[in-house]
C-alpha cells in the first residue's frame, strides 16, 4: 500500500521505539492520516502507537488538539506556531511520550505568494519541548507532497525515538 521506503521507516520507528518504551501520538492535516496509516501498517505497532488524530479543518485543530483560534486566526493553519501548537496538543491529549504534527498546502490549488503549494510546517513535541520543521516541496502534485511530507514526519519521530532512547542529553529536530 504504502512505497518501500516509507515502509522499512516506519518498521524502524516502532523498533526504535519500542526499544525506548515510547509512545507515539501524531497530528495530521494535509497528510489526512497517511502518517498514521503508514504507522499502524507495521506488526506490532500497536505496542507504540495509540492516537493519531486527523485535523483537517481549523476548527478541529481547536476542539480535539486546543490549538489557540488566536494562533490559527493570526498565523493561519499552515504556519510554524500552528505545526507547534498541533504537536503539543497532541502529545499532551494523548499522553505520549512524543508526538508530530504536519500541516501544509498539497496541492494543486489553495496556494498563495506567501504559501504556495509544496509549503508543509511539522513539529515534534518530547520532554515539554517542541522543535519544528519547514519543507517547501514544491508543486509535486497531491500525492508526492503528501508522501514527502509523511516521510519527513517519520524522520522527526524516529530521531525523537532515538534521542530519548539515548538519554536527555540527545539532540532531536527535523
Amino acid at each position: 500500500m504504502f512505497p518501500q521506503d516509507i515502509v522499512q521507516q516506519c518498521r524502524e520507528l516502532v523498533a526504535a521505539a519500542q526499544a525506548a518504551g515510547l509512545k507515539i501520538a501524531t497530528a495530521e492535516s494535509c497528510t489526512g492520516g497517511l502518517l498514521s496509516g503508514a504507522i499502524t501498517a507495521i506488526n506490532g505497532s500497536s505496542a507504540v502507537f495509540e492516537y493519531g488524530f486527523v485535523t483537517y479543518a481549523n476548527a478541529a485543530k481547536a476542539d480535539l488538539l486546543g490549538v489557540p483560534r488566536t494562533v490559527l486566526d493570526t498565523h493561519g493553519a499552515v504556519s510554524m506556531e500552528t505545526a507547534y501548537a498541533m504537536a503539543a496538543g497532541a502529545r499532551a491529549r494523548a499522553g505520549a511520550d512524543v508526538a508530530v504534527s504536519v500541516t501544509g498546502i498539497a496541492g494543486p490549488g489553495g496556494g498563495t505568494p506567501q504559501k504556495p503549494v509544496g509549503l508543509v510546517y511539522f513539529g515534534c513535541a518530547v520532554d515539554g519541548a517542541v522543535t519544528g520543521a519547514v519543507r517547501r516541496f514544491g508543486n509535486l502534485g497531491r500525492e508526492e507532497v503528501r508522501l514527502a511530507s509523511v516521510r519527513q514526519a517519520l524522520t522527526m519521530l524516529a530521531r525523537a525515538a532515538e534521542a530519548r532512547g539515548a538519554g536527555p542529553s540527545s539532540r532531536i529536530g527535523g
